[in-house]
């Protein structure tokens, strides 16, 4: 049966956030915030060393200390089963084996947790920790990525690309090779991460944690610890921010867990924010080489995309680098390959647009520099290589509205009045520049399930075990829910958070409005066939006699299309039916009818910049972002999405970098006020501007993914601009004012 899309009511209105008032007024409970009757506290000991052995731990004066319970390291730690073989590295998908806390003396990255020092209040547990003496047998590291590009290997979950004659760049007449760089970047949300561990029986475990996926982290800890998933339960109704850094179960929450089981009583671990660093993943470094040739009149020939990541030795942490030029172009000959080197460094993990924000740097600069070889329009040189199918497969997309996106962005940013001519736009002391790059990412559902329960006072209460990290999911599905019931917004009341809810995927790779949005929107049509069913059968009912085909439900009634003035409340039937609620729990998943299409998200980013011409200072003063997302299913959230999506760029083009002290293997600008991100000084006018066209072939709510997909290119359309306003090409993010300095030979 074709799918329809929902009417055009409370889905896709600019409601504000359900939850919105929680926030401001501190009502919101954060994972830090709850406490627990004999709650205890736990700091966390971590090493100096990179790499090495843990040769003797003193922990005695810390044992000693006023209020301390336990000292936990690996001399003493309760055991974890899950620790003895195969385990599945802490719902990370990752190959090898995830880093095991207080399991044995080796130590693997500067910063691993060694100990836990549990005390009865914050402070004490903080002295006792300071009071723990370790000394290490250490051994040589390896931390620059750089210098080891020679030891990369393909990961076990190899995913090269190949189709036509590999290499066939190097044939055209006009043809680049470069190059490109980016830097590592961390996630550094509001929230520092936190774990709550209270063990109420020996084999019942409750946790209250910062997650983007509660049925992982259930799965997890009922792994590691052997026990069954009804005995795991996790709370994480609130995420201050998390952009893929609380995808997995990280040592935290399990020395939180270890500690509990080993004092017998709640113990509460929250890290600062050094420790947010590298204990929780980041964005790895990237070394990129790109190869495009090109016909004169700018036909694409051959693309080679060739990725370098780092991770640790323990774990590979794989990302889609090369996934961007598998899609973005027509092109006859291509061919990608990953490689990662091995680093002692903890395990990097996904970082919004993971892999593809990166990816798409080396992509889209290296098109903009073949276009001006062409000494052509960097837009008319993307349309000319304008992908009808998917180069990577050739499926045709399930919709593609880049054209639209292209146009409009380009008429909004009136590019086409543009002189392309590098440095030939200056205002007083500053260069003026612009720029524009494409962005393509994943669209695809999940199988989710959602439980639907309509009250006898007509309110509906719907709950599924997803996330909410910021970009106001609860909204979302209140507003889906609504259309699909017939309700107002407000008689709605969305429950997330929770692993006893229906299952429903972890909030990342742009998956949760299609996956849980389906399953929102199919447990409430199937709760208002059931009302509908109920109705008709109430003979006493003004609508006992009419057809089904006759019946309209909306504002909380039944009412006749034939006899408008005919209508019964969902509270009357409920009432004449003697039921004091009305419930369905209902799975919802794609068909194998998505097999034959393509998913995906487009964008193009248009971007100015000023240069100062003497200092090198870059300011972004305008961006344009045009998006193809499906459709919009709340205009006021959808844009804040955006518009995080561009902050995020412009730190990562022009400023985020965490830096390692490669003799110590160690972050040095761990803070705040070193490693630098942008700030509203930083952030100038920004135009949103969305297709809003959906795609029901994706799912029934007609979106596709949209958390991401404004990053996607975004620092090379900065890139661009930059060499438009400069003439200088830095091919290494960030673009720092050192970098254009040394470019130009000041």
């Amino acid at each position: 049966m074709k799918q329809q899309a929902l009417a055009n009511n409370a889905t896709g209105a600019p409601m504000n956030r359900v939850d919105g008032r929680l926030k401001v007024t501190g009502e919101a409970k954060y994972a830090a915030e709850y406490n627990p009757d004999n709650l205890t506290h736990g700091v966390l000991v971590t090493s100096t060393i990179p790499r090495g052995r843990i040769k003797r731990l003193d922990t005695a004066a810390a044992e000693r200390a006023p209020g301390v319970l336990a000292v936990i390291t690996h001399l003493n730690s309760p055991k974890v089963p899950g620790y003895g073989g195969d385990v599945n590295n802490g719902g990370s998908r990752m190959e090898g084996q995830e880093l095991r806390v207080f399991y044995d003396d080796q130590v693997h990255f500067n910063n691993q947790p060694i100990a836990l020092a549990v005390a009865d209040t914050l402070e004490r547990a903080q002295y006792a920790a300071s009071l723990v003496k370790v000394e290490y047998e250490a051994e040589a590291h390896e931390s620059d990525i750089t210098a080891n590009l020679g030891q990369a290997y393909p990961p076990k979950r190899n995913n090269d690309h190949s189709h036509g004659q590999p290499y066939a760049y190097r044939t055209a007449p006009v043809r680049i090779e470069q190059e490109y760089q980016t830097a590592v970047q961390v996630h550094n949300p509001l929230e520092m991460h936190a774990a709550v561990a209270v063990w109420s029986a020996e084999d019942c475990l409750t946790v209250y944690n910062k997650t983007q996926a509660v049925k992982n982290s259930q799965s997890d800890l009922a792994q590691a610890f052997n026990l069954p998933k009804e005995n795991v339960q996790i709370f994480s109704p609130f995420v201050g921010g998390a952009f893929g850094n609380s995808s997995r179960v990280w040592p935290p929450e399990m020395a939180a867990v270890l500690g509990a089981k080993k004092v017998g009583r709640p113990v509460k671990v929250m890290l600062r924010r050094d420790q947010m660093f590298n204990m929780v993943g980041y964005r790895p470094h990237s070394v990129q080489k790109m190869g495009l040739g090109v016909t004169a009149d700018g036909t694409l020939v051959g693309i080679t995309h060739e990725a370098t990541g780092f991770t640790s030795r323990y774990e590979q942490f794989t990302e889609r680098l090369v996934e961007p030029t598998k899609s973005m172009y027509r092109c006859p000959n291509l061919n990608t390959t990953y490689r990662l080197v091995p680093l002692d460094v903890s395990t990097p993990c996904w970082t919004r647009g993971p892999g593809e924000t990166s990816g798409s740097f080396a992509l889209e600069s290296a098109m903009d520099e073949l276009a001006y070889a062409l000494k052509m329009d960097p837009l008319a040189f993307r349309l000319k290589n304008y992908a009808d199918l998917d180069p990577e497969n050739n499926k045709p997309w399930s919709t593609k509205y880049l054209k639209e996106c292209y146009q409009m962005g380009a008429e909004r940013f009136n590019w086409r009045q543009r002189n392309p001519a590098p440095r030939s736009l200056r205002q007083g002391d500053w260069l003026v520049g612009t720029g524009m790059a494409s962005g393509v990412y994943k669209a695809d559902r999940s199988p989710a399930t959602a439980h639907a329960q309509l009250l006898a006072d007509g309110t509906l209460i719907v709950r599924s075990a997803t996330a909410d990290v910021g970009p106001g999911t609860a909204t979302i599905m209140t507003q889906i829910a609504a259309d699909a019931l017939g309700l107002a917004p407000e008689q709605v009341r969305f429950e997330l958070g929770n692993s006893a809810f229906p299952p429903a995927p972890g909030q990342f790779g742009s998956h949760t409005a299609a996956s849980v949005g389906a399953a929102v929107h199919d447990v409430c049509t199937a709760l208002k066939q059931k009302l509908q069913e109920l109705a008709l059968r109430q003979t006493s009912s003004s609508l006992a006699s009419a057809a089904p085909t006759d019946l309209v439900a909306a504002n909380g009634a039944f009412s006749l299309a034939s006899k408008p003035a005919v209508r019964v409340p969902y509270t009357e039937v409920l009432k004449q039916q003697n039921l004091p609620l009305l419930e369905v729990t209902l799975e919802s998943k794609g068909g194998p009818e998505m097999q034959a299409y393509s998913g995906k998200s487009f964008c193009a980013n248009f971007v100015e910049v000023h240069v100062h011409a003497l200092t090198g200072e870059v300011r972004v003063s305008w961006v344009v972002s045009a998006l193809d997302a499906g459709r919009v299913l709340n205009h006021k959230t959808a844009r804040s999405q955006v518009l995080g999506s561009v902050v995020w760029g412009i730190g990562i083009a022009l400023m985020e970098h965490a830096q390692i002290d490669h003799r110590y293997g160690c972050f040095l600008n761990h803070d705040l006020a070193e490693y630098h991100v942008p700030v509203q000084a930083d952030v100038p006018a920004v135009d949103v501007l969305f297709v809003d066209k959906p795609d029901l072939r994706l799912d029934p709510v007609g979106a596709k993914g949209l958390g991401e997909i404004a990053l996607i290119g975004f620092t090379a359309a900065v890139a661009n601009a930059v060499y438009h306003a400069t003439g200088q090409r830095i091919r290494e993010l960030p673009i720092t004012p050192d970098k254009l300095l040394l470019a130009t030979g000041s």
